[in-house]
């Protein structure tokens, strides 16, 4: 698979974020997009990701900068889990481990293939303070070892006004639950 946009690819991809950033600009106050861009330009490898995530449905934004590692945090801002990232199980051993009805991908190879890491509990909270996410669907996250360990994964939503951590067996999988990534360039 090649892993790298060309320069009309680069300049399409750039719009789109740019539109996007215009549009939700409560999302990252205070963040300039030509700096964002400037950065992005100089990494082609995160531009890539980035149509990745643009390509299955994410509509990538920025939700943060931090200022130690002068880096932007971008993540799936779509309304629902994305799209082209649902009906799969949490990782490669669930995945090899289900008997019957295998679905065709897992969320972490997924995530990694994109050059992307899936959100974690932290991040996920994070995400649902900046806009409301998932009220129809729910995403895959990071799921601590010991929990993994035993044969679970964690995933999130938002219903009744609120944020839910739930779990799962890892190998379980549902056409309304995918996953959400982040990126940081």
């Amino acid at each position: 698979m090649k892993k790298a946009l060309s320069k009309e690819e680069q300049k399409e991809l750039l719009a789109i974020l740019k539109l996007r950033f215009t549009k939700y600009m409560h999302r990252h106050k205070g963040i300039k997009w030509e700096d964002v861009e400037a950065k992005l330009v100089k990494q082609p490898a995160k531009l890539w990701s980035l149509s990745q995530m643009e390509a299955t449905g994410g509509e990538p934004d920025i939700i943060g900068y931090d200022k130690k590692s002068d880096s932007y945090t971008f993540c799936d801002c779509a309304a629902e889990t994305p799209k082209e990232r649902r009906s799969c199980c949490y990782d490669e051993v669930a995945l090899h481990t289900r008997k019957e009805n295998k679905p065709k991908h897992s969320a972490m190879a997924m995530a990694v293939a994109m050059g992307i890491e899936m959100l974690n509990e932290e991040q996920y909270h994070h995400l649902q303070s900046i806009d409301t996410f998932d009220t129809k669907t729910s995403s895959w996250i990071q799921t601590p070892d010991n929990i993994r360990k035993l044969g679970g994964a964690i995933f999130g939503d938002f219903r009744f006004g609120r944020v839910f951590i739930y779990h799962n067996g890892a190998e379980s999988y549902y056409a309304g639950r995918g996953f959400r990534g982040i990126l940081k360039v």
